[in-house]
């Protein structure tokens, strides 16, 4: 068991690492900083609110502090995707999802995610998933990946978020379902307009 948890994760170690030398992962030293975007190009808070319950159900613990934490730290966004993801870990992870995204200017498309994770990390979880999109220029430019940003993990309630990014975009997935997995971890998501098996 250990020697495989063992291979698992150089093999994600070493995915992590090509994919982060080849392909158009962006990050910033910066702190993350709330988005600088017309309001009238952006949804504000009570629209997301109601989305989100909508979605995840009015049950949603501790969601609403996840959403307050989000605009105060963020600003608002200009897009969002509602949809379902499952994933687990034994040091090292990965995840699928696919949802519906969603612009404020009116695009609505289908999208799929992946991603490896490595790091103490274990367990396995799978539900649904709010995700606020921050400084999208154009519903292409989702599709690349985007980094996690160190200590953005934030637990209220039996939901959780967290922060990725990717020049001057941010993903802000909050999450509830059914399960259990914490635990550090460093990865990212991968966005991809079709679905895929390969976490990298």
């Amino acid at each position: 068991m250990k020697k495989t948890a063992r291979g698992l994760a150089l093999l994600l170690a070493a995915g992590l690492l090509a994919a982060c030398s080849s392909g158009p992962l962006q990050t910033s030293a910066d702190p993350v900083r709330p988005s600088q975007v017309n309001a009238n190009e952006t949804y504000d808070q009570g629209q997301m609110a109601r989305e989100a319950n909508d979605f995840l159900g009015e049950g949603a613990e501790g969601m609403a502090n996840l959403m307050n934490k989000a605009f105060s730290e963020q600003g608002r966004p200009n897009a969002y995707i509602r949809g379902e993801e499952g994933g687990g870990a034994i040091i090292a992870g990965v995840r699928y999802g696919q949802g519906e995204l969603v612009t404020k200017s009116g695009i609505k498309r289908k999208v799929y995610w992946q991603g490896p994770s490595l790091g103490w990390d274990f367990g396995a979880n799978a539900g649904k998933v709010f995700i606020l999109i921050y400084g999208l220029p154009d519903a292409d430019m989702l599709f690349q990946r985007f980094a996690g940003v160190d200590g953005s993990a934030y637990f209220v309630g039996g939901a959780s978020m967290n922060y990725a990014r990717s020049g001057n975009m941010v993903v802000a997935p909050m999450r509830v379902g059914v399960g259990m997995r914490l635990g550090a971890n460093v990865g990212y998501i991968h966005f991809t307009p079709t679905m895929s098996w390969n976490p990298f």
